[in-house]
């Protein structure tokens, strides 16, 4: 897992990297020694941990009698001890890899349903699809963990850790670089991914209803079969303002059949992203196994969902925030319901769904990401749902200082984050690097013993 300072111990450094706040203000570290197999426990009442925890058991399955560590948390002037390692914690997070591996049979049974789908896709009428996918949902139960609608597993360790620590420093704040550029509380994506021909012809009026409200947007293109992708397409969606990322190869659900599939598949995205000047990639159905995402040559990923119940592939990243895959990728998770499961699956006829999930995204200062389909808004119910969208967003951008931005915009302002740092100047903090006019320095403190932030006004260096 990417992290700038690689040379701090890891338990140190998973939170510094998500804070951006000077090393010597983290003094934590883990109770040692500890043994045990890897199973679910909890860390206070918000987060379900997959991992070893040092001081309990741990379960196979996720639910509510988990052993909470948190009471074994040991807090000494100056430092903490945890019942855990948070950065093993995390990073099964947000890889998944509290998934596990699926039984051969079932997974040949889904492989096989799967083909059968994608075979009988193109000649199936929508309203048939979403019947069989309405009835595939009610099927399944929905898991109790990640955590519905938004999950804050890994931002929720984060947090008590560094509420932790200002307990063991009493009277002492905490520096750290604020999130987003410019002292926005938090950032809102829009994504389009085309789908088919129907998507792709209704590309401009879904540009004219972006337009209207001064909104830039992703286009994830498919590069092969499903529709003719001509440079004067790609032409009218760059020279809109909006950026164009390769959404899967052919969107068959084959993408991460087999590893040799997949690095063969690969190279030819990489070559359509060259040959496109894009950045970003996103798998087809959010399909994803992040062990592979090293051969993709892009700068950001958008195939992990945050709770991932209403999509094909189970699992969830359980954060808000974008996060490094490996030393190059960036991932830009999924944080909010697809459009097609609220209209089709979830059958709402308002954005009330859409503005739960905003409050609590907001809430935790993090990425409000949606994902909304051309081909599935060509309506006039879903047209209006849409617009209803678009007007809430803009009066947050208004009046709460919503950075409402690109993917591009995103990857670019985070990785310029992770590689700035604080520096004491006399009395003040400074923060130094590439973009750190844009940055704030922000303060971790508490009131009431309960962790609040407060956002400092730019000191010229």
């Amino acid at each position: 897992m990417h992290s700038p300072q690689s040379d701090m111990d890891p338990i140190k450094a998973v939170v510094t990297d998500y804070y951006r706040c000077p090393a010597e203000h983290i003094d934590l570290e883990s109770i040692q020694p500890g043994t045990g197999a890897e199973g679910f426990f909890r860390f206070g009442p918000r987060a379900t941990c997959y991992g070893r925890c040092l001081t309990g058991p741990t379960a196979c399955r996720p639910g509510a009698n988990l052993y909470d560590c948190f009471g074994d948390t040991q807090i000494a002037p100056g430092g903490v001890r945890l019942g855990f390692d948070p950065a093993k914690v995390i990073e099964s997070l947000r890889t998944e890899h509290y998934v596990g591996t699926e039984h051969t049979i079932s997974a040949l049974v889904k492989s096989l349903s799967r083909d059968a789908y994608y075979i009988l896709r193109p000649v199936t009428p929508t309203a048939i699809r979403t019947r069989v996918q309405r009835m595939y949902y009610r099927s399944s139960s929905r898991p109790e963990f990640p955590t519905w609608p938004v999950d804050f597993g890994v931002d929720s360790i984060l947090q008590t850790v560094l509420l932790l620590l200002l307990r063991s420093k009493p009277g002492k704040d905490i520096p750290f670089i604020w999130f987003w550029p410019d002292a926005h509380s938090s950032c809102a994506m829009m994504t389009h991914d085309i789908e088919t021909e129907q998507g792709k012809r209704f590309c401009p009026q879904l540009m004219d209803m972006n337009a209207s409200f001064n909104i830039k947007a992703a286009f994830e293109v498919i590069p092969e079969c499903r529709y003719q992708v001509t440079d004067s397409f790609l032409d009218s969606l760059l020279v809109r303002g909006h950026e164009i990322n390769v959404h899967d190869l052919n969107h068959d659900g084959r993408l991460f059949r087999t590893h040799q599939t997949f690095l063969e598949r690969a190279r030819k995205i990489n070559s359509y992203a060259r040959a496109w000047g894009a950045q970003g990639f996103r798998s087809g159905a959010m399909y994803r196994r992040l062990v592979w995402f090293d051969a993709l040559d892009v700068a950001y990923d958008m195939s992990v969902p945050n709770v991932a119940h209403m999509e094909p592939q189970r699992g969830g990243c359980c954060t808000v925030m974008p996060y490094f895959v490996n030393d190059d990728l960036l991932e830009l998770p999924l944080t909010t319901t697809q459009d097609f499961a609220l209209f089709n699956l979830l059958r709402q006829n308002t954005i009330d769904h859409w503005k739960d999930q905003i409050g609590q995204i907001s809430a935790q200062h993090g990425l409000i990401s949606f994902i909304v389909h051309p081909d599935y808004i060509t309506r006039p119910q879903e047209q209006k749902l849409y617009i209803a969208l678009l007007t809430h967003l803009s009066a947050l951008r208004a009046k709460e200082r919503l950075w409402i931005a690109r993917p591009k915009e995103v990857n670019e302002w985070w990785r310029k984050r992770s590689a700035m740092r604080l520096v004491r100047r006399g009395e003040n903090w400074i923060v130094e690097g590439a973009g750190s006019e844009r940055a704030r320095v922000a303060y971790a403190r508490l009131e009431d013993d309960r962790l609040a932030y407060q956002i400092e006004a730019p000191v010229c260096a």
